[in-house]
């Protein structure tokens, strides 16, 4: 219960229904008890009465006492049909509320954990894979669920109706009470040591689920891989394979709660039983009449499911406290991507990088070391390296996907700490280097990037500045043809200019192309680079890529190798270097010539 403690202020937000629900409870319970006295009352009335019925044999004061026994004998019957009638609308009334109650609980855990998703950095993600992600989001919430309505409402029906019904039971008979109950702590000690066996076994099942989960999902997103390596057959057996764990965990839990039930039952017979037996005994010696042996049993078989429901409801709780902790996992990570100063202000694209050194904190690899540079508003820097280099790592601390170990990075003077996160990204056009298109229009995915409303236009004239246009259009659907999972009917070329196109529709301050450019030809890329010359014009522009032919309309060109700067300056200032710059330039140039 220490885990699912965390779900205590969502039962403060939602106590109105938790109180109403429980009054339902209690008036429901209280109309399924009172049957039973009913009942009692009917048959001590017939057989209290059955002799003096007999000897008004043969006259006319037998019909008269008839009439008024079958009066009373419908009465009850009818008390007994109203009853039953009034507890099925008060248990609607109780779904209506605890079980509507765990699912806007539901509703507002999931929606707790999605935004703590979106806030958390991106070194969260590169240690956690994306099905376990979903199954947490989804499997365990829904198993978190159950706890909430269902073994709540159960929980609480147990309760209520034991509350009612055991001190009214020794009230009439302390000796049948005790007979009746006393295969109930057998079953309290049955249920201890087998729950501990479904806790175990239902951990398994989880982290059995969330790996099946992820290896789906990579299948999936891969499947041209897949494809291409006719690798399906073997993918197959490796599902089959994780499948076949599932299912052993999976038969295992369900051998002990098959075993588990069956002995409740019993153990709830044998109350009935004994209390046939002692209701008799007690019976012939006075102390009780025929009506208490059938209220009695009555009551037994209203005890039957709230003790069998008992294990049931254990092995829910077990289940969810198992899936909230993996849940209190991943919501007790925190966020050390946090603004200082939360500093909102319209920013004017002066960048300086001042001694930053960083190390990427999920894989050790000292990405850059005692980087030096600024960029004024307005101009144009080309980031130049070979793979692995650190290019990409500089657009990521700009953007502050991650935060710098050692260093500082000034936007417009201010450390870049200050602002607030989102106004600081919002006037940020970022184009990655793994492309990512959603399942919508290509409108749409342009229209991702906007700020506000926006005007189709502005949406049209990006398409046309990354030299995407002429493409969309001679697509039947055009602007509205729908792309499949990740922009599979793109090509990499097309994927790559519709993600320049997004980020140019939303009028950034500063914009960074990280190798934006490598799935398209020089001749595409001299296109797209010319178009972008008035787009670059007034804000701040950072081009990074492995070639230097995406160098030409920068003011100020630097050269990364292994995380260090070695050189800085203009293409002509590092023609003359003869340095690294000047060897990359070569090498591409004789390889274009030779194409």
């Amino acid at each position: 219960m220490k885990e699912l403690s965390y779900l205590n202020k969502y039962f403060y937000n939602y106590k109105k229904h938790l109180l109403l629900g429980l009054l339902f409870i209690i008036i429901s319970n209280a109309f399924q008890i009172l049957p039973a006295q009913i009942v009692r009352y009917a048959i001590n009335l017939v057989t209290d009465n059955i002799k003096l019925y007999g000897s008004f044999q043969g006259t006319a004061q037998q019909d008269d006492f008839y009439s008024i026994f079958a009066s009373s004998i419908i009465i009850c019957a009818a008390s007994i049909l109203l009853m039953a009638l009034l507890r099925g609308v008060f248990l609607f009334m109780v779904r209506q509320t605890i079980i509507v109650m765990s699912r806007l609980i539901e509703f507002d855990l999931k929606n707790e954990i999605y935004t703590h998703y979106q806030s958390l950095p991106l070194s969260f993600y590169r240690r956690n894979n994306t099905g376990d992600l979903m199954n947490r989001i989804s499997e365990d919430v829904s198993k978190v669920r159950m706890y909430i309505g269902p073994s709540i409402m159960y929980g609480l029906n147990m309760a209520i109706l034991f509350l009612l019904l055991i001190p009214y039971m020794f009230s009439v008979s302390t000796t049948l009470t005790l007979y009746a109950l006393l295969p109930l702590p057998i079953l309290s000690v049955s249920i201890y040591y087998v729950n501990n066996i479904i806790n175990r076994r239902s951990e398994e099942i989880q982290v059995s689920q969330s790996g099946l989960s992820t290896f789906v999902q990579e299948a999936f997103s891969g499947i041209r891989v897949l494809k291409s390596f006719t690798r399906e057959a073997a993918s197959a057996e490796d599902f089959e394979e994780k499948s076949n764990s599932y299912k052993t965990k999976s038969l295992r839990l369900t051998k002990v709660q098959s075993l588990f039930f069956p002995l409740i039952m019993a153990l709830v017979g044998f109350s009935t039983v004994l209390t046939v037996y002692i209701g008799s005994a007690e019976v012939i010696n006075g102390h009780l009449s025929f009506g208490n042996i059938a209220e009695f049993i009555i009551y037994v078989n209203l005890l039957t499911w709230p003790v069998t429901s008992l294990g049931w409801i254990s092995s829910i709780i077990q289940r969810a406290a198992a899936s909230q902790k993996r849940i209190n996992e991943f919501l007790n990570t925190p966020n050390d991507i946090v603004s200082e100063k939360n500093l909102e202000a319209a920013i004017q694209g002066c960048i300086t990088f001042d001694k930053v050194s960083f190390t990427y904190p999920d894989s050790g690899i000292k990405a850059l070391k005692d980087i030096s540079f600024q960029v004024r508003p307005g101009e144009c820097l080309a980031v130049i390296g070979t793979t692995g280099s650190g290019k990409s790592t500089i657009a990521n601390l700009i953007s502050r996907m991650y935060d710098t170990g050692q260093g500082s990075i000034l936007v417009d003077d201010v450390d870049i700490k200050d602002y607030k996160l989102s106004n600081l990204r919002s006037q940020i056009g970022y184009v990655p280097q793994d492309v990512f298109l959603f399942s919508d229009t290509i409108l749409n995915n342009i229209a991702f990037g906007a700020i506000g409303d926006v005007q189709e236009e502005q949406l049209l004239n990006a398409a046309k500045d990354a030299d995407l246009y002429d493409n969309i259009v001679a697509f039947p659907e055009g602007f509205n043809t729908m792309l499949g999972e990740r922009g599979i009917t793109l090509s990499g070329g097309q994927k790559q200019r519709l993600s320049i196109a997004r980020a140019i529709a939303r009028d950034p301050k500063i914009l960074m192309l990280d190798d934006s450019l490598s799935a398209v030809d020089t001749k595409t890329e001299n296109i797209i680079l010319n178009s972008m010359k008035k787009i670059m014009k007034g804000r701040t522009s950072i081009i990074i890529s492995h070639r230097v032919s995406s160098a030409k309309l920068a003011d100020k060109i630097i050269v990364l190798d292994d995380g260090f700067l070695i050189e800085e300056g203009t293409n002509e200032e590092l023609l003359a270097k003869n340095g690294v710059y000047k060897e990359l330039y070569e090498k591409q140039l004789s390889t274009e010539e030779k194409v």
